[in-house]
């Protein structure tokens, strides 16, 4: 199968603290790969690499064959056309209404008429079960609303690749499923590569096709959902089975964090 993202050797410093630790997987074109791992661990840093936001002390991501860690910015501008994210807090524009919003891209990167533009806004917040919703405000939404209109801003453009920011987070458990039910529905619609960063084991379950977990900043697992289940390796027990890591959290090294001994 072809690969649509290619990450290799990929080193981040924040300061003087190494984050990502030369790390490398590949994600494979038209599925949906979720990043997991614990807190800390290096996913929203991953994130940010891949949607060009941030750029890494070494290593090459390729997407679709192109290597963003390399592109100046008008080049890694026309990258970022081609791709669609949702934020942890969707992050709509207040002032705007729904159909603002998703109408926002259009009018910024195309010569699309208004009348197309709007045709667009329309089929996008359909597409989301927004219809009806364009000339809401943000303020006058529930969490998961907002959630499904920062999908239909992201789709507005037709991107190649999704990618989102802990999409369940704040979310009750009886949304959170619906949204996954919504990416699950995108992804047979459009075929299109999807990445989920996330630690909500349900969604895991529910969306993934792979797995690329990260362990304080190195990669702990790559590879299908079924293979990740059923792996032995202790990082994914222990992140499966929801279990404190013992070296961390016995009384003994507690006692050592808390007086420094």
């Amino acid at each position: 199968m072809e690969n649509a993202i290619e990450v290799k050797d990929l080193v981040t410093f924040y300061g003087e603290r190494q984050i990502l630790k030369g790390i490398s997987f590949a994600i494979p074109s038209g599925t949906t790969t979720v990043i997991v791992g614990g807190s800390g661990c290096g996913k929203t840093t991953l994130l940010k690499h891949l949607i060009g936001l941030l750029r890494p002390a070494s290593g090459s991501i390729h997407i679709h064959g192109n290597d963003i860690a390399a592109m100046n910015d008008v080049s890694l501008d026309e990258y970022r056309k081609k791709m669609g994210v949702l934020f942890q807090g969707a992050a709509l524009l207040n002032s705007m209404t729904l159909a603002e919003n998703v109408a926002l891209p259009l009018k910024e990167h195309t010569k699309l008429k208004e009348s197309v533009i709007d045709i667009i806004v329309r089929m996008k917040l359909d597409l989301v079960g927004l219809s009806g919703f364009g000339e809401f405000y943000p303020a006058q939404l529930s969490g998961g609303m907002k959630k499904r209109a920062g999908i239909a801003r992201a789709m507005a453009m037709d991107p190649g690749v999704l990618y989102f920011d802990e999409p369940s987070a704040g979310l009750d458990p009886v949304t959170a499923a619906g949204l996954d039910e919504l990416i699950l529905r995108l992804h047979r619609v459009f075929k299109m590569t999807v990445v989920v960063v996330t630690h909500e084991l349900p969604s895991i379950f529910t969306i993934a096709d792979y797995v690329v977990m990260l362990d304080k900043g190195d990669v702990a697992f790559v590879g299908k959902l079924e293979d990740f289940k059923l792996s032995e390796k202790p990082i994914v027990r222990t992140f499966l089975e929801r279990r404190p890591e013992e070296e961390v959290y016995s009384p003994d090294n507690y006692f050592k964090i808390i007086t420094g001994a």
